[in-house]
C-alpha cells in the first residue's frame, strides 16, 4: 500500500474525539514508510488544519466529506460546492423537524440556533459555528448543508430531502446524528480516486479506514477497506465483505497498523 486513507470521528479519533497517542505514533510509523496520508473527513478544512498541525504529520486533507482536496503545503488540488438552486432550496425550506440545520462554505461553519453540545466533538481544535441568520449565506458558495439531531428525527428528515431534491444532491449519514446534503460529486471515493490519480497511484494501492455512511463509497473503491468495529450497522450491511477491525474506543486504526507494519505476512486477527 502507498496511500492510506482516514476518516476522524469514530474511526482515528476514540469517542472522546480526542486523537491517542497509540494512533499518532502508528501514523507517523507508516509515514515514516513513505506512505502517504489523507485525512477524509466531514470537517472543515480550518478545522483540520489546526489538527494536522497537532499532529505534526505532512497529510493530505480530504474535507467537507469530499468536496475539498488540499495539499500538505496547503494548495488546494480540488474542489466542488452544492447546486446553488439545491443550497437554496435546502436553506430556504420548511422542513417538518427538530433537527438544526448547519450550513458550511469557505468562510466557515454557520447555524442559526445555538447547539452547544455539538461543540464536545471540536474541543481539541477549538473550532465553532457562527451564529447568524442562514438566509443571508450567498447560496452560490455553500460547500454543504447537515442536520444535526437524533436518528429517527433524521430519518424521517431523509425522506422528505429525498422527495424534493431528488437526483440533484448526495444524501447521506454522516454519523448517527448527522445528515448531509453534498453535491453530486462530493463525497470521499470520488475525492480518492482524484487524489490517487494526481500522486499517479492506482486505488488498488490505497488503503482506507471508516465508520459511517459517507465513507461507503471510499472503503469500496480501495485496495483494502476496514470498517471499524463501532460503525453504523448500515455501512457494516453495504459493505459485508470488508473486514471488520477493533473500535476506535481501543485505537483500533493504531492497532491494525502495527500490524502491518511489522508483520504484514501474518494474517490480520483483531484478537
Amino acid at each position: 500500500m502507498r496511500l492510506a486513507a482516514f476518516d476522524m470521528d469514530g474511526t482515528l479519533l476514540m469517542p472522546n474525539h480526542q486523537l491517542g497517542d497509540e494512533t499518532l505514533a502508528s501514523l507517523r510509523a507508516l509515514q515514516a514508510k513513505h506512505v502517504v496520508l489523507a485525512f477524509a473527513t466531514g470537517r472543515h478544512l480550518q478545522e483540520m488544519n489546526i489538527l494536522r498541525a497537532k499532529m505534526s504529520l505532512d497529510a493530505f486533507l480530504i474535507t467537507g466529506n469530499g468536496t475539498r482536496i488540499h495539499d500538505p503545503q496547503g494548495r488546494c488540488l480540488f474542489a466542488c460546492d452544492l447546486d446553488p438552486a439545491v443550497a437554496e432550496r435546502v436553506i430556504h425550506s420548511h422542513w417538518d423537524t427538530s433537527a438544526t440545520l448547519h450550513v458550511f462554505n469557505d468562510t466557515g461553519w454557520f447555524t442559526s440556533s445555538a447547539v452547544p453540545e455539538v461543540l464536545l466533538a471540536h474541543q481539541m481544535s477549538g473550532f465553532s459555528y457562527h451564529l447568524i441568520d442562514l438566509r443571508t449565506i450567498p447560496v452560490h458558495q455553500v460547500t454543504k448543508v447537515c442536520f444535526i439531531g437524533d436518528p429517527e428525527t433524521l430519518s424521517h428528515l431523509r425522506s422528505q430531502l429525498v422527495k424534493v431534491l431528488g437526483e440533484q444532491a448526495h444524501i447521506c449519514f454522516s454519523a448517527r446524528d448527522c445528515l448531509e446534503v453534498l453535491p453530486l460529486n462530493g463525497n470521499k471515493g470520488a475525492a480518492l480516486r482524484f487524489l490517487s490519480a494526481y500522486l499517479k497511484m492506482s486505488m488498488a494501492e490505497c488503503m482506507a479506514f471508516g465508520d459511517a455512511m459517507n465513507d461507503r463509497e471510499m472503503l469500496e473503491s480501495v485496495g483494502q477497506g476496514f470498517i471499524m468495529a463501532n460503525a453504523m450497522s448500515q455501512l457494516k450491511a453495504v459493505l459485508p465483505h470488508l473486514p471488520v477491525i477493533v473500535s476506535c474506543e481501543t485505537q483500533g486504526v493504531s492497532h491494525y497498523l502495527n500490524h502491518w507494519i511489522k508483520t504484514p505476512h501474518l494474517a490480520y486477527s483483531p484478537e
